[in-house]
């Protein structure tokens, strides 16, 4: 590993990180909330879950809803999300900024709130399959912001918890690299105030992919 590197393992949230998806996500929670019959959440509850698990979204952000309807929560949701997902894409500068750190030799992961399937689907839409050495998705590990998602990948990597940097754009994120003992930056973009991460000493925080870049390239 090069000594000029202060991370080795670099782990990014996907859903207002890398991907401009946050008002989607959000406005589809609601549409799917309404569609069962429930009270519809505000703007702020249904973008402060993204990022977490389904179930333990739902009880946050739904809590009239019987669990029961869970499932015919979720598949609402995804029709929703269905019909406007190509209407989203990468925020700009993005895959220049994953290149410049692939070309420095980081290791690039996927830590994030996601299904498999849906990380998956992403990942090739923006064309991105690939540029990854690993993920991690909530479906199929704990979801955020217990820190099962980074000790795996840590494990997979042989990469030490100092050595591991967790970049997202909300507490959950945060929270979960704190859990798991890892350094983390916050972006400020995406679906939480940036005010609320300075309780969990973040390294940085960046107010746009350039700004990220630009510290990554000096700081990473």
């Amino acid at each position: 590993m090069s000594a000029a590197r202060c991370f080795d393992l670099i782990a990014f949230d996907w859903d207002g990180t890398l991907f401009d998806s946050t008002a989607l996500i959000a406005r589809c929670i609601q549409n799917a909330v309404l569609d069962v019959g429930g009270t519809m959440p505000s703007d702020q509850a249904a973008s402060y879950v993204i990022g977490l698990g389904w179930t333990e979204a739902l009880t946050h952000v739904a809590p009239d809803v019987p669990r029961e309807r869970y499932p015919e929560l979720g598949a609402r949701y995804l029709h929703h999300y269905a019909l406007r997902q190509h209407d989203i894409s990468l925020f700009g500068g993005v895959l220049e900024m994953l290149q410049a750190l692939k070309t420095r030799q980081h290791l690039l992961t996927v830590a994030t709130g996601k299904s498999r399937p849906g990380l998956n689907e992403a990942l090739q839409a923006a064309s991105l399959k690939g540029i990854f050495d690993g993920s991690r998705t909530a479906d199929e590990t704990q979801g955020k912001p217990h820190p099962l998602m980074l000790h795996e990948l840590m494990a997979e990597f042989d990469v030490r918890p100092e050595r591991v940097l967790m970049i997202g754009d909300t507490t959950h994120d945060l929270q979960m690299a704190l859990n798991a003992g890892c350094p983390r930056v916050g972006v400020s973009y995406g679906a939480h105030e940036p005010e609320a991460f300075h309780a969990l000493s973040p390294l940085y925080v960046a107010h746009s992919v350039r700004d990220l870049h630009d510290w990554l390239l000096v700081n990473g």
